[in-house]
């Protein structure tokens, strides 16, 4: 395997790191983003991200959707959105300057694409703390509630990145999410792990109801199927 490291930056919760490197038994390039010495996201592994979008809006009619992507990442899931001929914009929250910048450098595959798009919108800000807040997730319209809110940030519901985002997964969190939805709209969540039981009963008392799909793809390095999950609930 043969490694070019694109950008490598301090954060606030720690070193950030791109890399693009040749997989020579896949015979493709992948891109990788590393959080010190843990990879936060690969471009190999990206079927439960376009899920999470795919899922989500299939819940949904009508059109002119208004959909919040909340960690941008390498841009998966906020693609998958586009596709879909019924978004009429789509924000994207992310915490960390440099994600933002690769995409607008064109650094990532699906930077060109969403930066083109007159549908995408990109927001610096942490998600955790702009919903908490009365002004909401769009620092130009306060109080904007959307049709779908996706979730992307954190391992697992129990597995998170900082501890300040414990409290976002407990009731009380996940009920000011719901005030920036709009009746009928859509809460969806990325999961790394297999689903949650506890969390899906946590998730079906704050919005009425809730459940998880899981997603099975094939990892050729361990030569076997793979579970993650993705977490959906309606207001």
């Amino acid at each position: 395997m043969l490694f070019e490291e694109l950008d490598y930056r301090p954060t606030p919760i720690g070193e950030l790191s791109l890399r693009r490197r040749h997989d020579l038994m896949l015979d493709t390039e992948v891109y990788e983003i590393k959080l010190g010495e843990d990879f936060l996201m690969t471009s190999l592994f990206t079927a439960s991200e376009i899920a999470l979008a795919n899922l989500a809006l299939a819940e949904l009619a009508g059109g002119a959707l208004e959909v919040v992507v909340g960690g941008l990442g390498l841009g998966y899931t906020s693609r998958a959105v586009l596709e879909h001929d019924t978004v009429g914009e789509l924000l994207n929250v992310e915490a960390l300057e440099p994600v933002l910048d690769w995409h607008r450098q064109g650094l990532l595959p699906n930077g060109p694409g969403l930066c083109a798009d007159p549908r995408n919108r990109f927001v610096q800000g942490d998600f955790f703390a702009l919903v908490g807040s009365e002004a909401g997730l769009d620092p130009e319209q306060p109080g904007r509630q959307f049709d779908a809110i996706l979730l992307d940030i954190d391992h697992a519901p129990d597995h998170h990145l900082d501890t300040r985002h414990d409290a976002f997964y407990e009731s009380a969190g996940l009920q000011a999410l719901a005030r920036h939805l709009r009746p009928g709209g859509v809460f969806g969540l990325w999961s790394n792990e297999l689903p949650d039981t506890n969390f899906t009963d946590r998730l079906a008392w704050v919005f009425g109801g809730a459940r998880a799909e899981p997603v099975t793809f094939y990892n050729p390095y361990q030569d076997r199927e793979f579970t993650q999950c993705v977490y959906l609930a309606r207001r």
